[in-house]
């Protein structure tokens, strides 16, 4: 299997972003069993919702305006991109653990993916990107 799957969706910086997210998500999964004929196990699908509920919630808090969540399919697993309109990079930070200033999601996102990328663009904002594996 090659590459044969990808799907977008341009969310608002609003507080229901990280939810449509989810959703499409979880529609790009049950696709992806599809298309590779036997089901993703549960901690891939978790992994996958949390990263992806992450940096959409990290682009609507830290970056004005519109994001776009990218899913694609690759053999060894799925590839997770979030576009936003900020320049500022995205750095892990101790976590507040009183939950009031957040710190939290980076560093779920490097746990569960390990390796994350930040390349500049579209326009003037980055685009965050990581990996996950079935």
């Amino acid at each position: 299997m090659s590459a044969s799957m990808q799907c977008h969706i341009d969310l608002a910086g609003t507080s229901d972003a990280p939810g449509q997210a989810r959703e499409m998500a979880t529609g790009f999964l049950a696709d992806a069993e599809r298309i590779r004929g036997k089901p993703t196990s549960p901690d891939t699908t978790g992994a996958v919702l949390i990263v992806v509920s992450e940096l959409v919630t990290n682009a609507i808090r830290h970056a004005p305006g519109l994001c776009t969540l990218r899913l694609t399919l690759h053999d060894e697993g799925v590839l997770i991109e979030v576009s936003d309109t900020s320049p500022v990079l995205p750095r892990m930070r101790a976590p507040d653990v009183t939950g009031a200033s957040g710190g939290w999601g980076m560093q779920m996102i490097t746990r569960l993916a390990g390796e994350v990328q930040t390349v500049p663009g579209p326009g003037p904002g980055k685009t965050v990107r990581t990996r996950l594996p079935w």
